[in-house]
């Protein structure tokens, strides 16, 4: 394909709406070196706020904790390291080789190239860029549950409103189990055998100790799992020698996170549970969950339990798999919160992507990350807030109830989680919503 002008990515919806490319080995879906060699086929003058967004983007791949900062804080990283940029551009295996150190080595030496190209022209500005920049939801899941709920707390976490520096929703929560953890420390030990195991975890307690159980927790995380991955970090970093105390601290860091995760995102637990009672009356009826997206796609949950048929020939038994007319209850239940809201996230980029088509920019798109040229960056950022206000000024989870009243009329469902008094249209503010 090097040598065509441009080709296009058909892509195929899965049942829940969530675009995905058709061609399986290079994507903009993909690994590092994927997303490394591609770029758009048409390119564009940076301008003066292409030239920043480029800089942004070179902090936002090289990663390390430098994608936390400020805008005003990548912008500076990249320009403390012109001399790392050069030479990695000019002497990718022969010199210092400082792209390597990157979190995502490929796209930070393609934009290496880009940026050392511009600045070394005499008029940067005015310099062509084929380059895809990225704009990602901060913890993209958490973000649909707080504006479904209109949850001030839980969006201030997660950048639904606008602060001088994007706030960090892991950082936030492993701030929220250092104190569970340092009161419980103070306590008597002989009254409370948690005391000892928080004595031992208050120093363990860090971003990278509960990201995994925070971003899963989207996806209906249940304590056993949220346990495990607990286990895990601790088990790398070999803080704990006795594995049996492993498990014990791992049991109680993961109850911990899971109660500062019901604090913070109150709105998003009392939904997913709605959401989860709703589906399991759904299936006392032997009926799969079903329901419309915001831009009218119907979905259908596809859990049933798998039967066998024998066939029996003068050779041999085959012995097929196939769906049975039973809907399976559990899976119906558990699978359903992040179903809606994988829902919900593909509603929002399909309804950007049309937006930018019409604006004429270039777009490309992964579930919760937006790319389109950096010249378009200022552009793109402001549509896709509209247009998550405007998918979260529907009355959503009305419209969910009144269809599944409409469909089973015999049956009771819940009342609508209480939501807070968060004002939607603050997302049109905030300067790290995507970033």
């Amino acid at each position: 394909m090097k040598d065509e002008d441009g080709f296009y990515y058909p892509h195929n919806l899965d049942f829940r709406g969530r675009a995905y490319p058709m061609h399986p080995y290079l994507n903009h879906l993909g690994s590092d070196l994927c997303r490394g060699i591609l770029e758009f086929a048409e390119g564009r003058p940076l301008g003066k706020s292409g030239l920043r967004w480029l800089k942004i983007h070179l902090a936002n791949v090289y990663g390390g904790g430098v994608d936390k900062s400020s805008y005003e804080g990548r912008v500076s990283f990249t320009e403390n390291h012109l001399e790392d940029i050069f030479d990695s551009a000019d002497r990718p295996l022969e010199g210092r080789r400082w792209w390597l150190g990157a979190e995502d080595p490929f796209q930070c030496l393609a934009t290496c190239i880009n940026l050392s190209e511009a600045l070394r022209s005499p008029y940067p500005e005015s310099t062509v860029s084929h380059m895809p920049v990225h704009q990602d939801g901060s913890c993209n899941g958490l973000q649909h549950y707080a504006a479904l709920g209109r949850d001030k707390l839980g969006a201030a976490a997660v950048n639904l409103v606008a602060g001088g520096k994007p706030a960090d929703v892991y950082s936030g929560i492993a701030a929220r189990v250092l104190d569970i953890m340092k009161r419980d420390a103070a306590k008597d030990p002989a009254t409370d055998p948690n005391v000892m195991r928080a004595r031992l975890l208050i120093n363990q307690v860090d971003r990278k100790l509960v990201k995994q159980t925070v971003m899963t927790s989207v996806y209906g995380v249940t304590y056993i799992g949220a346990r495990d991955q607990i286990k895990r970090r601790l088990k790398e970093r070999s803080a704990i020698d006795d594995d049996t105390e492993v498990f014990a601290c791992a049991c109680y860091a993961a109850k911990t996170t899971l109660t500062a995760l019901g604090e913070m995102f109150e709105a998003a637990r009392s939904i997913m549970s709605w959401l989860g009672d709703c589906a399991k009356i759904i299936a006392t009826e032997n009926q799969p969950v079903r329901w419309t997206t915001p831009l009218g796609l119907p979905v259908v949950q596809p859990y049933r339990k798998l039967g066998r048929h024998m066939i029996k020939t003068s050779l041999q038994v085959l012995t097929l798999q196939r769906e049975t007319d039973k809907v399976l209850a559990k899976r119906q239940r558990t699978a359903f919160p992040p179903n809606f809201v994988h829902s919900l996230d593909g509603s929002h980029m399909m309804m950007t992507a049309i937006a930018c088509s019409e604006a004429g920019l270039n777009f490309a798109g992964v579930h919760d990350s937006y790319w389109t040229h950096a010249c378009d960056v200022d552009k793109m950022n402001m549509i896709l807030r509209e247009k998550f206000v405007e998918l979260y000024e529907a009355p959503i989870l009305e419209n969910l109830l009144e269809g599944f009243q409409k469909s089973f009329p015999n049956l009771n469902f819940p009342p609508l989680p209480e939501r807070g008094d968060f004002d939607l249209r603050e997302v049109l503010e905030s300067t790290y919503f995507f970033n």
